[in-house]
Order: structure tokens, then C-alpha cells, then sequence
């Protein structure tokens, strides 16, 4: 009691000095939705404050230096093997300082959660429409955030200097040769030569630790003031509307939910750490110039450039026989960044397609807006085709298949998958919408079947009354339709009829 005491007039002596009650009175009281898919942003922040704790372990003992030496550590496969000292560090990391491997395989994890997590949130507010006015910056800051996590895990896993990340650099060398005009300044910009030589670990060092994590803290900081003080968006229901958000405040609900995610994140990524292995550099070995291993693929979020350069046909264009546009340019640089420039202007194409410009607080369901989500569909098959398509020498070694039967395979499937998956996806929800008036229309359907005295057979229905005698049915629009007689308990407990519906 005497420290609670203490508390409050520690308190109350601050707030008389710098008035914070008054700013945080309002701040306390904010209501977050309480559904589970707004929690997919949460994730991304505490798997990135996992990354700062366990990198910030890891850079006390690494070398981000091309500086060869011999080594003679404990791995004793390598005794006597000649690497930098990038890569003995990395050893000693894993073998000899205390619980090194540990946070290395945490950090790994971690970083592919975090991009993972971030892609999930922006899928849920693209198929939601939660990008439109008044969130249009904040979905902008989350495409530069997976830009940002994603050039961060490649920084991340190139400095190891294992033959995979070796092979990714000299990947990246030659993309970015493969840029007309610019290629060569940019690559003596970012390797320093001709080549990658010594002087690129030590500025990936410099920019995995400091520069991207400065700009990710910043956007960061950015979102969640624009998330803050912008109301949330919500599915729509019986309360829900566009001027009100029903859900927890945030003291102490959501304070305590967001608290036992961290805490459960947490647990996971040392569960994950501890028992699943990923990136065991000491097995690939040091990184050396002319040679490459079966299974040299990057982490999931690169796969897809991985196989779109895998299945575009060498295509070699040559301009005044003076510049030369080689084949990888296209699938490597020019189509990311057209994706990224699309998911940059989407929220602005459709506001001028659709000529909405309104505010908009509820989330749209995925079926009331099938062309967004057929397209959606479509992307992400897309992606499927070209990240099945960056692993396809494992899938010819594994189950004897020629490889270039999989090239065709894929380069194919890219073509034809794509727009199948966006008719498909749009014919589920016009169906799924024709349900819904189904049920507005005659009721729900209770599996009951009774026979008339002309001797036919009707199935009994519970119909829905509308709130006013009106067919438009104002509650259920946009509102999840009770489909079963259950539902009704819930939905409208005093005003069901039964009539019958002839099957």
C-alpha cells in the first residue's frame, strides 16, 4: 500500500508539472476491434523488437570483415579450411559464445515472422478495402515496410559468407549489371568494383544494423501515430458503424491481450530456435567464387524473383549496338518494381474507378467487392506459381524429373493459373453474395421437410423480417447473414415465422 501510495504521488506530482493526464486520458480510453486478424500488425512490431534484442547480441561478437584467415575452431570439419573472418565469426557465434546459436536461429526466425506478418496485415486490408480514405499514407508506409523487411533480410543473411549468401551476392552483382544505362555506376556504388570485394560486408554491416532498422523505426513510429489517431477500421455489425468503434478500450483489454501476444511471440520464436534448425552455414562452408550447391535458394520472400528469372526465356535485346538489356533485367528488376508500384497507386486507382471519396471506417467482406478480391486471388496464385517455380531443381532431384519439363511446367501455369484463379475467385462470391439475397429473400433454410395436402413436399424456412417493411433489409447490409437456424437466436430471437418454400 505504502508503494502504491508513492506511485500515485509520483504521478500526480508529474502530471502537475507537464499536464499528462489531459494527453492521456484520451489515449487510455481509445477502443481497438477485438477481431483476431487485427493482430497481424501487432505481430510485425514485436517479432521486430525480438529482432533488435537478439541482433544487438549478435553484432557484439561478429566480424564483418572479407579478411581471410585459417581456421581452427571448434568445428572441426573446417580445421585448417581457409575463410574470412565473416564467416569464422559467424562459427564462433554458433559453437562457442554462450547460446549464440540460439539467437542466431531466433534472429533468423524472427525476420522471416516479421515479413510474413507484415504481408498478412497488408492482405487483410487490401481484401477488407481498410486502404481507402482516410488510410491511404498508412497503407503507402506498409508497402515501403515490406520493401524495407525485405532488403533487411537480405543484408541479414548475406553477411554470414557462407557459399548461400555468396551465391545470393553474385546474384545480386549480376542484377544489378542488368539495368540499361545505370547497372555498372550502380554497381561500383554498392560493391565497390568490378566485382563483390572486401568492402561490401562491412556496408551491409553497416546498413543491416543501422540504416534500414533506423528507417523501419521510423515508419514505424508513423503508422502507429496514423493507427492511433485515425479511427480503426471494423467489419460491420448491429453497433458497428462509420462514426463509433466497438470493441475493448485499451486499458486494461487490449493492454493485457497485446502484452500475453508479445509474451506468447516470444515463446514461439525460442521454441523455434532451440528445435528447428535454419541456416546452418557451418554445413554450406565458406563462400567460394565457382561454386554452387543443389538448394540455393533465398528465404520465401525473394523465392518469387528466384523463379521468375528461372522461368523467362533468354531474351537478350540490344539497342544501336550500344547498350545491351539482358534477360534477367526483366523478371528481376523490372517486374518487382512494377508490383511495387502498383500496390503503391491500388488505393488511388480504385477511388478514381469507383469515384468514392467519402470517408470510409467499415471494412468491406471480401465477397461484396468480388473484382478487388478476384484480383487479390489472382496475385497471390502468381506468386504461388513463382515461388513453386524457385524451387523446381530441388522438386527434379527429388522426384527425377527433368528440369526442363518443370520450366515448362511453370512458364505455363503462369500464364493460365493466374486469370483461371481471378474467374473462379469472382464466381465464389457472386454465389456467395446470390446466397446471402437467397436468404434475405426467403429465409434460412432448416433441412425440415414436410408434405402438403396436394401431396408435393416443401422444406420449412425461417424468413427474416426486415426492421422497417422495406425489402432492402438495412441490418443485414454488409452484415454477415445468419445461413442457419441456430443463427436466428442471436440475430432476431422474437421474429421468426415459419412458411414453407416448394423444393
Amino acid at each position: 500500500m505504502a508503494l502504491m501510495h508513492k506511485v500515485a504521488e509520483a504521478a500526480q506530482n508529474a502530471d502537475e508539472r507537464y499536464k499528462a493526464a489531459k494527453l492521456l486520458r484520451p489515449r487510455i480510453n481509445k477502443v481497438f476491434p477485438g477481431h483476431f486478424s487485427f493482430l497481424f500488425g501487432e505481430l510485425a512490431l514485436y517479432s521486430f523488437v525480438v529482432l533488435i534484442l537478439t541482433g544487438t547480441y549478435l553484432a557484439l561478437f561478429f566480424d564483418p570483415s572479407s579478411a581471410k584467415l585459417i581456421y581452427h575452431g571448434t568445428f572441426t570439419n573446417l580445421d585448417g579450411v581457409e575463410v574470412s573472418k565473416a564467416f569464422a565469426s559467424t562459427l564462433n557465434i554458433s559453437f562457442d559464445v554462450r547460446g549464440g546459436l540460439l539467437v542466431r536461429q531466433i534472429h533468423h526466425w524472427a525476420a522471416n515472422i516479421f515479413v510474413a506478418a507484415i504481408l498478412v496485415h497488408l492482405l487483410r486490408i487490401f481484401f477488407t478495402g481498410a486502404f481507402r480514405k482516410p488510410r491511404e499514407a498508412n497503407w503507402l508506409i506498409g508497402i515501403f515496410l515490406l520493401f524495407l523487411g525485405i532488403a533487411e533480410g537480405f543484408a541479414g543473411y548475406s553477411l554470414p559468407d557462407d557459399l548461400l549468401s555468396g551465391t545470393g551476392l553474385r546474384i545480386m552483382s549480376g542484377i544489378t549489371l542488368s539495368i540499361p544505362v545505370l547497372g555498372t555506376w550502380l554497381h561500383w556504388l554498392i560493391f565497390g568494383g568490378e566485382f563483390p570485394g572486401e568492402i561490401i560486408l562491412p556496408r551491409l554491416f553497416t546498413v543491416h544494423i543501422l540504416l534500414i532498422p533506423g528507417l523501419i523505426l521510423a515508419l514505424l513510429a508513423v503508422h502507429l501515430a496514423g493507427v492511433w489517431y485515425q479511427e480503426h477500421t471494423q467489419f460491420p455489425g448491429r453497433r458497428g458503424t462509420e462514426r463509433n468503434v466497438v470493441g475493448t478500450r485499451t486499458v486494461p483489454s487490449f493492454a493485457l491481450k497485446s502484452i500475453s501476444l508479445s509474451i506468447l511471440l516470444t515463446g514461439v520464436l525460442a521454441v523455434m530456435g532451440g528445435i528447428f534448425q535454419i541456416n546452418p552455414v557451418f554445413n554450406y562452408g565458406p563462400y567460394t567464387p565457382f561454386q554452387v550447391s543443389i538448394n540455393s535458394q533465398p528465404d520465401w520472400y525473394l523465392l518469387m524473383v528466384e523463379g521468375a528469372m528461372r522461368l523467362w526465356p533468354p531474351w537478350r535485346i540490344n539497342l544501336w549496338n550500344t547498350y545491351t538489356v539482358p534477360a534477367v533485367f526483366w523478371p528481376a528488376v523490372a517486374m518487382p518494381v512494377l508490383l511495387f508500384f502498383g500496390l503503391l497507386l491500388y488505393p488511388f486507382v480504385e477511388e478514381r474507378i469507383t469515384r468514392t471519396r467519402r470517408l470510409h471506417n467499415i471494412a468491406q467482406r471480401p465477397r461484396d467487392v468480388p473484382h478487388r478480391t478476384a484480383l487479390g486471388t489472382m496475385a497471390l496464385t502468381f506468386y504461388a506459381v513463382l515461388v513453386m517455380a524457385g524451387v523446381d531443381d530441388v522438386v527434379a532431384y527429388v522426384f527425377r524429373v527433368p528440369i526442363e519439363h518443370l520450366v515448362w511446367i511453370g512458364r505455363i501455369g503462369v500464364l493460365v493459373l493466374p486469370p483461371l484463379a481471378y474467374l473462379v475467385a469472382y464466381r465464389i462470391c457472386l454465389h456467395l453474395q446470390h446466397t446471402d439475397r437467397d436468404v434475405l429473400a426467403y429465409g434460412v433454410h432448416t433441412g425440415v421437410i414436410e408434405q402438403r395436402d396436394g401431396g408435393y413436399f416443401v422444406e420449412l424456412v425461417e424468413p427474416l423480417k426486415p426492421e422497417r417493411e422495406s425489402l432492402v433489409y438495412p441490418r443485414y447490409r454488409g452484415i454477415p447473414v445468419p445461413h442457419l437456424p441456430g443463427d436466428l437466436e442471436t440475430e432476431q430471437p422474437a421474429e421468426r415465422e415459419r412458411s414453407g418454400r416448394q423444393t
